[in-house]
């Protein structure tokens, strides 16, 4: 087993990628809770850019490690700061917890123990959310006087509907591994210990896959998102007819034609 580990010293101190046959792992190491300071906000954004960009990559994996996700933003680095510092960075911010959404590949957040505020965001830029037995979800900013603002509210809501979005912004409360299965905040709880095993298993199938077409139905799916449906379906057919000339296409339909389904070997082209 070959894993390839990419930090970069003094540039991505508490996020790294690591690469193992053809997942790629961005991992959160900023102990003890890893507070998702402005310089790991950036890290990340970094990252994620690496993830995305490499050819080695074919799925990703968010991960913060066996105790914890990320129990939100650094809050004495943004006491600190008036709206005069906020209003210039609040869009920096946002990209940089949002920056898993932009990875034109299947991504999976494994969550363990607590993910809150930011790092709850940091998820929600997921493509599936595999909990553990022991997380603890939340978007507790309202305590603090504000709300979620590194795409919190667009996600949440877009994601469980908007009045149970509203529920767990307004109250600021947590909801355990089961109640966010049942809300659809994640799609999948085990035991705590099988999080990051079960998360890789799941991402490693679309490793050998055709990428582009994985490629093309996220950017589909998410675009469709944030328009009406007839601009969504034109959206659907420009990328559907994109498709055809790729060569993963050729290969796929001569394969299924030759040797019936599933069968194929795709390059990534």
């Amino acid at each position: 087993m070959t894993v390839t580990r990419v930090r970069v010293p003094g540039v991505t101190e508490f996020v790294s990628l690591e690469v193992d046959n053809g997942v790629g792992t961005i991992r959160l190491a900023r102990p003890p809770m890893n507070a998702l300071s402005r310089q790991v906000q950036e890290e990340l954004l970094q990252v994620s850019t690496e993830a995305a960009t490499r050819d080695d990559v074919r799925a990703v994996v968010v991960y913060g490690g066996e105790k914890t996700f990320a129990a939100g933003a650094d809050v004495k680095e943004m006491a600190a700061m008036s709206y005069s510092d906020m209003a210039p960075v609040a869009r920096r911010l946002s990209a940089g917890l949002g920056s898993i959404s932009t990875i034109p590949k299947p991504t999976v957040a494994a969550v363990t123990g607590y993910a809150l505020g930011g790092g709850l965001e940091v998820v929600l830029g997921a493509d599936r959310r595999i909990a553990g037995d022991n997380a603890k979800l939340g978007f507790p900013e309202i305590l603090l006087g504000i709300f979620p603002g590194g795409g919190g509210t667009q996600r949440l809501a877009r994601l469980i509907g908007p009045a149970r979005a509203k529920d767990l912004i307004y109250t600021g409360r947590f909801v355990d591994a089961q109640e966010a299965l049942s809300i659809g905040l994640v799609d999948e709880v085990v035991p705590a210990d099988d999080v990051y095993t079960r998360a890789v298993e799941y991402a490693a199938q679309f490793a050998n896959g055709p990428a582009l077409a994985y490629a093309a139905a996220k950017k589909a799916i998410d675009g469709g998102l944030d328009t009406d449906l007839r601009t969504g379906l034109d959206i659907e057919s420009e990328l559907f007819a994109s498709l055809f000339a790729s060569e993963d296409r050729t290969a796929g339909m001569q394969s299924f034609i030759e040797n019936g389904p599933g069968k194929a070997t795709f390059t990534g082209r």
